[in-house]
C-alpha cells in the first residue's frame, strides 16, 4: 500500500479522534489507530472499548487497499512537531512494515494486524433514529454537562439524559445537588424514547461538534448510540438503568421571585466567593426590596466580604444560603442579559432560570441550598 497526505490534515483528523484512547486499555490493539485504505480515502478509527470514533482524510497516489493499526503515540508525538507539508506512506503489506517520508526525512516501524481490532457490533433492528441540527446538540450538551454527577453508586446520573417527546428534546443532567433541564422545542420525533449517554463520549461530542455545520444523525437501542455527521462517526455504549424523574424534583410553588443582571450577579459572586470557606464556599444571599446583598466568611481565617447589587424584589425579606461554585456554573451556562431567581424558603431548592427564554427553548437550572450558621 502506498498514499500521499497533508501532514496537518492527517494531524487535525488523528487529534480528533485520538481523545478516545485511554491510558490503560484492556487490549494492547487500542493504543493504536485502525487505518484502512479504500480508493481515495483513509478511514481512521480509535476506540477504547466502549466509545469507538471514525473519520476519514482524503488521500493522493493511492496504490493498492488494505487495513492495519499504528500505535498512536509513535504518529501524534513526531507529526505535531512537523510543519505543514506531503507525507507519503509506503507500507509493506507482507510484513507491515511502514515507511513515512517527508521533506527532509524518513519515519520507519512496524504496523500491526489491522484484523485483529475489535469490530462493533451493529445496533437491534429496533433502533430509534433522530436528526438534529449539530449546533443544537452541541448548545444542549454544553450546557447540561456541568451538572452530571460522578457517583459510582449511581451510574445513572453520571451522563446526560436525552428525553425526546414527540414535540421536544430534553436534555437533563443533575448530580444531586444541581439539576439542568434544557427543553428545545424545534426538535420533532415521531415516538417517545431516552437515552443516557456517558460523560466522556459526551465531552467528545463537544469537541467535535463545534466544527459542524450540517445535521447529525443519531440511532440508538437499549444498550449503544450511533452518532454520525460530516466529518466523524461515534458509536458509544449508552448507561443502562432508569434515570430519575427529574420534574418531582422541581417545585411548583415558588412565591419569592428575584430578576437580576447576569453578569452583575455572576461578578459580585466571584469577588465574594474568594472570602467564603474553601470546604463549604458557602455565599449568603439577603433580600430585601429591590436589593440582594451577596456576603461570606471564614471564621477560622477571620475573613469577610459583603456586596449589595440592585434588584426587583418586592416580596419579604429572605435570607438563604447556596455553595458558590454551584452558583456561578450555573450563571455561566446561561445567556440572557437578566435571570429569574425563583425561591420558596432557606430548605427548599432554588431555581434559576433566564428572563427570556432564546428561540425554541425552556430553560431551567435547579440548586439545592445549603444552611446558614445564624
Amino acid at each position: 500500500m502506498k498514499f500521499d497526505v497533508s501532514s496537518t490534515a492527517l494531524l487535525s483528523h488523528l487529534q480528533s479522534v485520538g481523545k478516545v484512547i485511554s491510558s490503560k486499555n484492556s487490549l494492547p490493539i487500542l493504543d493504536s489507530f485502525l487505518f484502512s485504505l479504500e480508493k481515495n480515502k483513509l478511514i481512521i478509527t480509535a476506540s477504547d472499548s466502549e466509545t469507538r470514533m471514525m473519520t476519514s482524510v482524503d488521500v493522493l497516489n493511492v496504490e493498492g487497499k488494505g487495513v492495519f493499526a499504528v500505535s498512536a503515540k509513535m504518529l501524534l508525538d513526531p507529526l505535531k512537531e512537523l510543519p505543514e507539508q506531503p507525507l507519503t506512506f509506503d507500507i509493506n503489506d507482507d510484513n507491515l512494515e511502514i515507511f513515512i517520508h517527508f521533506q527532509n526525512g524518513k519515519y520507519n516501524f512496524i504496523g500491526q494486524k489491522g484484523d485483529t481490532y475489535p469490530q462493533q457490533k451493529p445496533l437491534k433492528e429496533t433502533a430509534i433514529s433522530l436528526s438534529l441540527d449539530a449546533q443544537l446538540l452541541l448548545n444542549g450538551i454544553s450546557r447540561s454537562f456541568f451538572a452530571t454527577g460522578d457517583d459510582e453508586l449511581r451510574p445513572v446520573m453520571n451522563g446526560i439524559y436525552f428525553d425526546i417527546q414527540p414535540e421536544s428534546l430534553t436534555f437533563v443532567a443533575s448530580d444531586g445537588h444541581k439539576l439542568v433541564r434544557l427543553c428545545n422545542l424545534s426538535v420533532q420525533s415521531s415516538e417517545r424514547a431516552s437515552f443516557i449517554l456517558p460523560k466522556k463520549p459526551a465531552s467528545l461530542l463537544k469537541t467535535v461538534l463545534s466544527k459542524e455545520t450540517e445535521e447529525v444523525k443519531i440511532t440508538f437501542d437499549e444498550n449503544s448510540a450511533h452518532f454520525q455527521c460530516t466529518n466523524f462517526e461515534m458509536v458509544c455504549r449508552l448507561v443502562e438503568g432508569r434515570y430519575p424523574n427529574y420534574n418531582n424534583v422541581i417545585p411548583k410553588e415558588n412565591p419569592f421571585k428575584v430578576i437580576i443582571d447576569r453578569v452583575s450577579f455572576l461578578a459580585a459572586l466571584k469577588r465574594v466567593s474568594v472570602f467564603s470557606n474553601p470546604a463549604s464556599s458557602l455565599v449568603k444571599l439577603q433580600l430585601k426590596e429591590d436589593l440582594m446583598i451577596v456576603s461570606a466568611q471564614d471564621i477560622d481565617f477571620s475573613t469577610s466580604a459583603e456586596e449589595k447589587i440592585i434588584c426587583q424584589y418586592a416580596n419579604n425579606e429572605l435570607s438563604i444560603g447556596f455553595k458558590a461554585t454551584y452558583l456561578i456554573e450555573i450563571l455561566l451556562n446561561i445567556n440572557a442579559a437578566e435571570v429569574v431567581l425563583e425561591l420558596a424558603d432557606p430548605s427548599r431548592a432554588g431555581l434559576i432560570v433566564p428572563l427570556e427564554n432564546e428561540a425554541n427553548e425552556d430553560l431551567l437550572m435547579l440548586q439545592m441550598p445549603m444552611m446558614l450558621n445564624d
